[in-house]
């Protein structure tokens, strides 16, 4: 058998492996396929898949970078080039990548800062996802705007580096957006996560508490209202718009309301609640639930 036709082979063991959840022995067989046809780019593009979904960047890019020399006008190649250079931090790449995909983005090597748009992000997509909105400051790096669940680890403003292929859709305003896996924290923000649980006389006081919050640049949601619940397949599919959370909260009684604050200061929180509060509305509690120097990156 030709060395060719042995290394395609070698190739599509590999991938059988791969889908049956065997990434190290797909690797080692994937390499024996390149030691008998190194100029593969799909085998390249391989690896660099499987290093990319382990975080291993250096791999990643390597590979990526060898498939993308091999076949330089390979879509899939080229991002996953770019993701891996975002991560690493090798503006210069990710830059020249962007160019080369045809996106408006200036040749350097500086961190990348623009408004791309807004998108849907999932969250820790492989165990209690949970999708929340953000705006994307390059192609693959997008900082959140919802207030996550604290169960998710993140915090409102973090950046986080996310995959390029879509996994559902999400609708706002009439429109779709596509939702990106995150694949990593990027950046972490200074915003603290916490649960205030209200005693209001109806929806209007619990507007105004908002309004009070956002003059003062703090974020604020009311999560007796925005936060619905999906499960895996609709959570992939097109559901409708906000966020959706890990875990069903109960209702809350007709006269109390949970909110969800983020800032970097809780006297600043806690003063506002305190202009706010009068003899028909007050603060039950507010729990600090995830603080922003709490979260660690595996």
């Amino acid at each position: 058998m030709a060395d060719q036709d042995l290394a395609e082979l070698l190739h599509q063991q590999a991938m059988n492996l791969h889908d049956e959840g065997d990434e190290d022995l797909a690797l080692q067989t994937y390499h024996r396929a390149l030691e008998l046809d190194w100029s593969r780019p799909s085998t390249h593009y391989n690896i660099g898949l499987i290093h990319k979904y382990r975080r291993e960047w250096a791999e990643s890019l390597k590979h990526n970078r060898l498939a993308v020399e091999l076949d330089p006008q390979d879509e899939a190649s080229n991002w996953n080039l770019a993701i891996a250079a975002t991560a690493l931090r090798d503006w210069r790449t990710a830059r020249e990548v962007w160019q080369r995909l045809g996106l408006k983005i200036e040749a350097g090597d500086t961190p990348i800062e623009a408004d791309f748009g807004m998108t849907p992000v999932r969250l820790n997509p492989d165990e209690k996802s949970e999708v929340v909105w953000a705006r994307r400051i390059d192609p693959v790096r997008a900082r959140l705007i919802n207030i996550p669940y604290a169960e998710s680890g993140a915090c409102h403003g973090d950046v986080f580096l996310h995959d390029g292929a879509a996994v559902g859709h999400r609708e706002h305003e009439g429109r779709e957006y596509p939702v990106f896996n995150a694949l990593e924290l990027f950046e972490p923000s200074a915003d603290s996560t916490y649960e205030a649980r209200l005693r209001v006389g109806d929806q209007a006081d619990v507007e105004e508490l908002i309004t009070l919050l956002e003059e003062r640049r703090i974020a604020v949601e009311d999560w007796s209202r925005s936060v619905y619940i999906l499960c895996k397949q609709c959570s992939e599919g097109t559901p409708h718009e906000h966020h959706d959370a890990p875990a069903a909260s109960p209702p809350e009684p007709g006269n109390e309301r949970l909110v969800a604050i983020a800032g970097p200061h809780e006297d600043a929180i806690r003063q506002v609640l305190t202009e706010w509060s009068d003899d028909s509305r007050s603060l039950l509690e507010l729990e600090c639930t995830l603080a922003a120097d709490e979260f660690e990156e595996d």
